[in-house]
């Protein structure tokens, strides 16, 4: 019954910024995590960013940090990628995931995730 819902793509000049963001809804939602994939033209589904609902504690791919920065409002059950200096290999279909389980798993793997929303499409121009 966990529904995601992303909203905030769309086209920006490199150099630019975007946020992202995911409403998450449900009866309950009280996930272990939070996360950010990316798949760009051509390419698998890679990790981009994520969250540890509670602890606030966050990860980052290598070629992102400095530039994107998570959050989230545990009050709305959104999370947020705030996306700076972008660069056209940004370029990509954003999907938000969240994970139920509290089992110790590696955060940045895809199957780690339960739930997934539709994405939404960033572009780059150069």
């Amino acid at each position: 019954q966990v529904q995601l819902v992303e909203s905030g793509g769309g086209l920006v000049q490199a150099g630019g910024s975007l946020i992202v963001s995911c409403a998450a809804s449900g009866r309950t939602f009280s996930p272990f995590a939070m996360g950010w994939f990316r798949r760009a033209p051509g390419k698998e589904r890679e990790f981009v960013a994520a969250i540890r609902w509670s602890a606030g504690i966050t990860y980052y791919a290598d070629s992102v940090k400095g530039r994107f920065t998570i959050s989230r409002d545990n009050a709305k059950n959104t999370v947020y990628l705030q996306m700076n200096s972008l660069k056209p290999e940004d370029t990509a279909i954003y999907y938000c995931a969240a994970r139920a389980s509290i089992t110790l798993a590696t955060i940045g793997r895809v199957s780690t995730y339960d739930y997934w929303g539709q994405g939404t499409q960033v572009t780059v121009s150069s």
